[in-house]
């Protein structure tokens, strides 16, 4: 009841505060602001608008932020899961097999790999790695796939592999925001959120764009990585967990009833309505939706994120350890997710970073380890999504931020106790799988050692502008005004991958 009472003495004192000379001065220049500026934020709303005290036009989606909304263009996919390895995983110890490469090994790289290149730790000349795993043909697609990946190589005929990724990012944080959110500088919207604020999402009792963790450490880059930049915050990912409550201060305090957190909700947002009224600020409205949101998590997060109701045989096949923080559980909890009509689902595992600075960041047993932890459950999740017929209307994505080296690190020009590779950037692999793409494809080459893209290069903006596609957008015409003028998430570049479109 103190709680109550305080918001009531805090909506008098506001409108008290409005009385004096001082408000009603502010009071005019923000309505004469509001009124500069309800052309650049709701002018191209189309929707059924309703008119607010401000003279602003406010249509139905800016009252309820996550409706959903059908895809411009009939998208193939209806959600995504996106499982990026944050550090950069090996694409020459997984995907991409070079054999001349094995016979070069340990012999002193060529230096035209070499000349005008900068490197993040490489100095001087250092020894090409060959592979440092056995690889095979897999499926009846034939693709190569590691001894790393058992699992996984099973299931090879799901997948499209993109071959010969560049990024002109070479280092953590700026690649993974380049491939998060299409800039490698901090303040652009993420890839969940274009797609949350583009389309909404079908369940109203849970956030449209989730974001799961493992690893035990979030991406360099932070939680800009998921964050909504200029779009209002409403799209930003909720970090949920895997271990615990789901979500940190879900739980009411102790002797808050059900309908007192709703009387308290109600009287916070009178308040932020009365001042949306005064000041037409879109972003009270996001905070409205966030609390409203928030009241109804309260209710259906702890059941979708809870994974002991799941039968023994999915805990078999995903390797999932109930009550732990995993990549594993990620995955399953990803596919509930998805099932309850979640638009966008993050999942960021860290610990992919192989330099060879030590046992648990080598090439040959640091990186084996890390794959064991997502062999299983990544296989798991596209043969469950199968299983349920989600797969062929969820898009399932898989990559790290940029590749790594054919040479052998050698950190400030001295040769380390175990094997690594330095950051790359110019020839890496990632796959995606289901919601439209083409199954068992390849796409893109690499030179004999892997160094470099020699056919089928895709960018980062590639990828983006074709995970639009398949949710039904033209990557060109998917705008929100910022500063100005038109923002995208692929700015001026991007080129559907059409090869790999089923």
């Amino acid at each position: 009841m103190k709680q109550v009472e305080k918001l009531i003495n805090e909506l008098t004192q506001q409108k008290l505060e409005r009385k004096t000379r001082r408000h009603f001065l502010m009071d005019c220049v923000s309505k004469m602001g509001g009124l500069a500026l309800a052309p650049l934020m709701f002018g191209c709303d189309t929707g059924v608008s309703k008119k607010t005290s401000t003279g602003l036009n406010l249509s139905e989606r800016d009252l309820n932020p996550l409706a959903p909304l059908p895809p411009p263009f009939g998208g193939k996919a209806k959600s995504i899961i996106y499982l990026h390895m944050a550090g950069a995983p090996s694409q020459l110890e997984l995907f991409d097999f070079k054999p001349e490469l094995a016979k070069y090994h340990n012999q002193p790289c060529p230096e035209s790999l070499l000349e005008g290149r900068k490197f993040a730790f490489i100095r001087g000349v250092p020894n090409l790695l060959g592979p440092q795993a056995k690889f095979a043909q897999h499926g009846e697609s034939g693709a190569w796939v590691s001894d790393f990946l058992p699992h996984f190589s099973k299931v090879v005929d799901e997948v499209a592999f993109l071959k010969a990724v560049h990024t002109d990012q070479f280092n953590h944080g700026p690649a993974q925001l380049f491939m998060q959110t299409g800039s490698p500088r901090l303040g652009r919207p993420s890839l969940g959120s274009w797609v949350t604020y583009g389309l909404g999402t079908e369940n109203q009792n849970l956030p449209g764009f989730v974001v799961l963790t493992s690893g035990g450490k979030t991406p360099d880059a932070g939680k800009s990585v998921w964050g909504s930049g200029f779009l209002p915050s409403v799209y930003q990912g909720v970090q949920c967990r895997s271990k615990g409550d789901p979500v940190l201060y879900l739980k009411d305090p102790e002797g808050m009833s059900r309908d007192m957190k709703k009387n308290l909700i109600s009287t916070i947002n009178k308040v932020n309505k009365e001042e949306f009224d005064a000041y037409g600020d879109p972003e009270i409205l996001a905070r409205i939706n966030q609390y409203e949101m928030a009241y109804r998590m309260q209710i259906e997060v702890p059941e979708v994120m809870d994974i002991n109701d799941e039968p023994e045989y999915i805990h078999e096949l995903y390797g999932t350890k109930p009550g732990t923080e995993s990549f594993a559980n990620n995955c399953l909890l990803a596919r509930k997710l998805v099932e309850k009509g979640v638009r966008f689902v993050q999942l960021y595992d860290w610990g992919w970073d192989t330099h060879g600075t030590g046992h648990d960041e080598s090439i040959d047993m640091g990186l084996r380890n890390k794959c064991r932890e997502v062999d299983r459950p990544m296989s798991a999740l596209l043969l469950d999504l199968k299983q349920r017929g989600l797969l062929e209307d969820t898009l399932v994505v898989w990559g790290g931020e940029f590749g790594r080296t054919p040479m052998q690190e050698n950190r400030e020009g001295k040769t380390q106790s175990f094997l690594g590779r330095d950051h790359h950037g110019d020839a890496f692999t990632m796959w995606m799988a289901g919601g439209g793409i083409k199954k068992g494809a390849s796409y893109g080459l690499t030179d004999d050692f892997g160094f470099s893209g020699i056919g089928e290069q895709v960018s980062v903006h590639d990828i983006h502008a074709t995970i639009l596609h398949l949710m039904g957008f033209d990557h060109e015409q998917f705008t929100y005004e910022f500063q100005g003028r038109p923002f995208r998430l692929t700015d001026v570049e991007g080129e559907l991958i059409r090869k790999i479109l089923a």
